[in-house]
């Protein structure tokens, strides 16, 4: 007994160190974004730091800032208009494809999971392998056929591919089938139609399967980096990702508050969807 609370302990420990790694980037970001300019040159000068040398230089990493001041958030919202158009832009991207995303992946997880059609599992397992592709493997047709369809240099070409992402139906599917199918059976008796068995049945018993795919893609769109650099090549239509690279090259107070409020979305929408996440991950992994 001894024995086990002890490899409890170490492992809680190991578990608290790692999170500390995790939070610490986030947490500096947020602070740093709260200090002044003349604060920020100061503790990231590498010619004053508090040890240098010829070949080294280091820099004085402060958390809690000696003055709380939200300049910077002012100067990108007030001086730097092109970071409000730039999240817009991030806006007119991630949407339709979180919409259009849960709509075609909960249809074609209801089709592989009720649905009886040859060649199912087949075409299913095609599903799975073209998931665990490379996003650069995968980037290259997207690229022809975007081209194909002369939309290579709109939002579409990155919209579209990503609407039809095999991910979210192998998770919707996976919901579905801990779903009972003999209320499924039940229904097709009593002359229920797929459409009233999929939107009265089956959606309201895989809330929580939709909701954790809605936050998952909402986050891999948010970041969407090299979709962006490929299919857009005029940089005023680019997403904010993309952009908080050049930010990062001026003023460093400027990164740090560009940076916090580019993630302020990412943290309400999975701190908001948490219990659904973690339920979802649960239900998903009962059946496989």
């Amino acid at each position: 007994m001894e024995k086990t609370y002890n490899n409890k302990s170490i492992m809680t420990y190991i578990l608290i160190i790692i999170g500390i790694i995790y939070i610490f980037p986030i947490l500096l970001t947020f602070t740093n974004s709260l200090m002044s300019i003349g604060e920020i040159e100061e503790n990231y000068s590498t010619e004053d730091g508090i040890f240098s040398d010829d070949d080294y230089k280091y820099i004085d990493m402060n958390i809690i800032p000696e003055t709380v001041t939200f300049n910077q958030y002012r100067h990108i919202f007030l001086n730097t208009p092109t970071y409000i158009n730039m999240f817009w832009n991030s806006v007119k991207l991630t949407f339709p494809i979180l919409i259009g995303q849960l709509i075609v992946s909960s249809v074609v997880a209801y089709m592989f999971t009720v649905l009886r059609f040859k060649f199912k599992e087949i075409l299913y397992f095609l599903y799975i392998l073209v998931m665990l592709l490379p996003l650069q493997v995968t980037m290259v047709p997207n690229y022809i056929v975007a081209d194909m369809l002369n939309i290579k240099d709109s939002y579409l070409a990155i919209i579209i591919p990503l609407i039809f992402n095999p991910f979210g139906v192998v998770l919707l599917r996976q919901y579905m089938k801990v779903f009972p199918y003999s209320y499924v059976e039940a229904a097709q008796m009593d002359g229920a139609g797929h459409l009233y068995i999929f939107t009265k049945l089956v959606l309201p018993m895989i809330k929580s399967g939709i909701v954790s795919l809605g936050i998952l893609t909402f986050i891999d769109c948010w970041n969407i980096v090299d979709q962006a650099i490929v299919f857009i090549r005029e940089s005023h239509r680019q997403p904010l990702s993309v952009f908080l690279s050049s930010i990062n090259q001026g003023e460093i107070g400027v990164a740090f508050a560009s940076s916090s409020f580019y993630a302020i979305p990412i943290l309400l929408v999975f701190f908001y969807g948490q219990k659904y996440l973690e339920d979802g991950i649960q239900t998903a992994g009962l059946k496989g």
